[in-house]
């Protein structure tokens, strides 16, 4: 009987251990993918058939609401680092004429911090790199520089041909005539084969569907009509867009039955993604100067799906706003480093929020705006910077005008709203984004629309204090009378009245809220519960 007890008390004691030990993370990454031709967001007639993609889907969480940079090279630097591009200095598209920063081997990564934090983690990076220029030939080790074990893919943007390309292996360049995207399924599945019994970290960065458009291979797409000659694609680019992005669908199915010969399915959680907006030249029901490389919708708001098991209730949407660049700190956490933080020096802020609670249905988001920018060397007057919380988003180009719009009502940003007078709720978060980028960025107000009081300089008027409060507001000027109405980040009114001193205000949730004072100045002033 004492043997029978101590071996379940040893077997209580290992049991976490077995479940966890080999606790795995698949990000997939699909090249130019915006939300359009998805099927599970906007609701376009023209979609691709994805039934692997949604097979994944089913039992994880979709982020209705997550923002991408508007190009590749700054959308994976904001996610390998958790920092926004005026931090990391890839702010474009590496190696292009407009210019761009290059990743800085110092930055701290998600390879890194996982070694760090557990040295038997293998860490490999399978596809598109994009984040060096290939010369000098030193650049193309700075994948295992950054903490990867294993890279293994094309390490330019754009490859010439899917047929035909350069891949590097841990710097060792070969010429490669399998097709790229079942060239990505067949190098991740022989590198997981190879470090099975670890846990595991893989970046997997398809090229499809970007350009150059092309015919897959035969049984891989569903429309039979396609040609694949020269004209054909130049007449019809959507639809080998699409057939391109159903070959992608079709390699991770056979990816995913790899992986289930494997045992690996189980104890991985996948996350699925695009990098950036469509191009112009593919992109649906939207003008080609708001597609990819634009801070636009259209440029930054990216199909993200996270399932496996993390995810508590599966099968579920959420508005919950997420940038890309929270995959830093939910895949450090997700493998058990809570404390990632305490290794992150001052001098390298951290953008990141983990979306770790929201996958566990603890909480219903982590952030209560997203931000993107777009720069060149030579700023010009698409480069810019945006910022959205749930339904406003307002956009600060670098040439000086600013465009601020209702994404609830105005999805496709046709009516900018400050083209007009704002109403008191459009104020409240024009104030609001405005102000955040400013304390966000630093080096200059952002509250530059006229009209309506900038919100920069309300906190030193002191009308209302405490500031921040608990449960109790104060009035500041006892000789004037005045209403008081207090609104949240989204609007919504949560309490008018006059006599705010006798309010408890406990029934209000910890946050950001904006009172605007009615009395001879009528102010509108930032407070914080």
């Amino acid at each position: 009987m004492c043997m029978k007890n101590l071996i379940c008390i040893i077997s209580l004691i290992l049991l976490p251990r077995l479940l966890f030990a080999q606790r795995n993370v698949i990000l997939i990454i699909a090249d130019d993918l915006g939300t359009d031709y998805c099927g599970f967001y906007e609701d376009y007639a023209d979609t691709a058939n994805l039934p692997h993609i949604r097979a994944l889907l089913a039992n994880g969480v979709r982020f209705k609401n997550a923002m991408a940079s508007p190009v590749c090279s700054s959308t994976r630097a904001g996610m390998l680092t958790g920092r926004y591009s005026f931090r990391t200095g890839v702010g474009n598209i590496v190696g292009s004429t407009a210019g761009s920063g290059q990743l800085d081997t110092a930055e701290f990564t998600i390879p890194r911090m996982l070694k760090n934090y557990n040295p038997n983690i293998r860490c490999a990076n399978i596809g598109k790199w994009h984040l060096n220029q290939p010369n000098p030939a030193s650049n193309l080790l700075i994948p295992n520089v950054v903490g990867y074990d294993h890279f293994e893919g094309p390490f330019i943007g754009q490859i010439p041909s899917y047929t035909n390309w350069t891949k590097y292996t841990n710097g060792v360049a070969s010429t490669i005539t399998t097709y790229a995207t079942t060239e990505t399924v067949n190098n991740s599945v022989a590198w997981l084969r190879n470090n099975t019994g670890h846990p595991i970290f893989l970046w997997m960065a398809f090229n499809a569907p970007h350009s150059p458009y092309h015919l897959p291979p035969a049984g891989m797409y569903s429309n039979t009509t396609l040609s694949g000659t020269t004209f054909d694609i130049n007449q019809h680019p959507k639809e080998y867009f699409k057939a391109d992005l159903e070959a992608l669908d079709y390699e991770l199915g056979r990816f995913m039955d790899s992986l289930s010969v494997l045992n690996l399915i189980d104890s991985t959680d996948f996350i699925f993604m695009g990098d950036n907006g469509n191009a112009s030249r593919v992109a649906q029901n939207v003008d080609t100067l708001r597609a990819k490389g634009t801070i636009y919708q259209y440029g930054v708001h990216v199909p993200f799906f996270i399932t496996g098991p993390d995810v508590v209730n599966g099968g579920r949407a959420t508005d919950a706003l997420v940038n890309t660049h929270d995959l830093f700190s939910t895949i450090i956490e997700m493998f058990g480093d809570s404390n990632w933080q305490s290794s992150i020096p001052s001098n390298k802020p951290v953008d990141s929020k983990s979306v770790l609670p929201i996958l566990k249905n603890q909480v219903g988001y982590v952030r209560d705006w997203s931000f993107a920018e777009m720069f060149k060397l030579i700023p010009d007057s698409a480069d810019g910077k945006t910022m959205r919380n749930a339904d406003y988003k307002l956009l600060s180009f670098d040439d000086g005008h600013q465009e601020f719009y209702n994404l609830t009502n105005d999805y496709n940003e046709n009516n900018n709203l400050l083209s007009g007078t704002l109403s008191s709720i459009e104020s409240t978060n024009y104030n609001y984004l405005c102000n955040e980028m400013s304390t966000l960025l630093g080096n200059t107000s952002y509250c530059i629309y006229t009209g309506i009081n900038s919100v920069s300089d309300l906190p030193s008027k002191n009308i209302l204090y405490p500031n921040p409060f608990t449960d109790k507001i104060k009035w500041n000027l006892p000789h004037e009378s005045a209403n008081v109405e207090i609104v949240d980040v989204c609007g919504t009114l949560v309490y008018s009245g006059s006599n705010i001193e006798s309010v408890d205000f406990s029934f209000l949730d910890a946050g950001v809220y904006f009172a605007r004072v009615k009395n001879s100045t009528q102010t509108l002033v930032k407070i914080i519960k």
